[in-house]
Parts: C-alpha cells; structure tokens; sequence
C-alpha cells in the first residue's frame, strides 16, 4: 500500500468512527452528514468523496461495528488449546468482556436493526445479519462438534440448536445490559455457559 493510499484509508476509517459516534448519539435519521463532518473535522464535502450517500455510510459503519465486535470472537479458539469446553468459555468470555468497551456505542445496534425492517435498506442490512449470525452459529457448532469427537460432549446433542441458542443468549444478554446499567452480562454469560456445558457433558467426564 502506497503513502497515498494509508492516507485515503486513514481518513475513511477516521470518517466511519465519527459517523458511528453520530448515528449512535443522535440515530439514523437525526443524524446529518454535516454534523458527521463537524466530528471528522473534515468538509462536508469530503464524506462524499469516500461515500454516495448517506445510507452508504451507515451500512459502512455497520460493517465496522461487526469487524470490531467479531474480531475478538474470531481468535482463533483452536490457538487457546485446552478442551473444547473451556475454548467455548473463552467465546464466551471473549464476547461478553466487550461490553465496556462497545456500551457507549451499542445503541447502534438497534439502529442496524431498525434498518433491517426498514423498505430502503432492509435486503441490505438482512443479508449482512444473515451472513454474521451464521458465522458465529458455525464457530459454536464448531466447538461442539470438536467436543463431542473427544469424548467431552454427548454424542446426542442437538449442535444446530445449542449453537442457536448460545448465539442468541449472547445477543439478549447485551441487550439487556443496555436497558439496565445494574445488569452484569459478564456474569449472567458465565453461568449460563457452565450450565450448557454441564448439560452437554459426557457421562465418561463425570
């Protein structure tokens, strides 16, 4: 990569963070592309240098929260060594530990959803949940199928469907916190998962 182009990507990274703040502050629709601007500390008419439009910048700042989100998920759980019981653990945790660092901005997430039932963006933003949702579906599925071939697990669990509902448990549990400051998704996830974990359990490990 060329000077020229680190730069190009630097501002375009540097305009996604900003537009994040804005869209998580003020939603999509209250948010303008000039406030946006103001934030980047660049000109208005910068932003569309990099992007078409609007809901271009949105779907942009989309794909950032996910890369920033499941980056931390996508270690790769193999590396961590151990059981296949304590590499779901680490998912989990790895998940969970971002609260605080994803809190100031999770309000996005209900603006990522309201685009997906929304008539201008919703194939877009569907496909894009689809697509996410499956891979983590696959990780976990994944994690317990290595654990069944160990011996660990019970060679009668249903994977599709704890893989399911882990994902979705880890969804609600962040959703939660965000309605209440009091709620502690890192702990309600770790007894949730030792719970799973214990109901997946191999007779030969007891």
């Amino acid at each position: 990569m060329t000077v020229s182009d680190q730069l190009k990507a630097d501002k375009r990274s540097r305009i996604v963070e900003a537009a994040a703040r804005v869209f998580a502050s003020k939603g999509y629709a209250g948010a303008v592309v000039a406030d946006i601007a103001i934030q980047a500390e660049i000109g208005k008419g910068t932003i569309y240098e990099y992007f078409d439009s609007k809901e271009d910048l949105f779907f942009a700042v989309f794909e950032w929260y996910l890369h920033r989100t499941g980056s931390a998920a996508m270690v790769s759980i193999g590396a961590l060594g151990g059981s296949a019981a304590e590499r779901l653990q680490a998912l989990s945790a790895s998940l969970m530990n971002l609260w605080d660092e994803i809190r100031d901005v999770f309000a996005l997430v209900m603006e990522f959803w309201a685009a997906s039932s929304s008539s201008q963006m919703r194939q877009r933003f569907k496909d894009a949940f689809r697509q996410g949702y499956d891979q983590y579906r696959a990780l976990v599925a994944s994690l317990i199928r290595d654990g069944m071939q160990r011996g660990e697990f019970r060679p009668d669990v249903d994977i599709e469907s704890v893989a399911a509902a882990l994902v979705g448990t880890w969804d609600a549990l962040l959703l939660q916190a965000w309605f209440d400051s009091r709620f502690d998704p890192i702990a309600a996830a770790n007894g949730f998962i030792d719970v799973v974990i214990q109901g997946m359990a191999s007779t030969r490990q007891t």
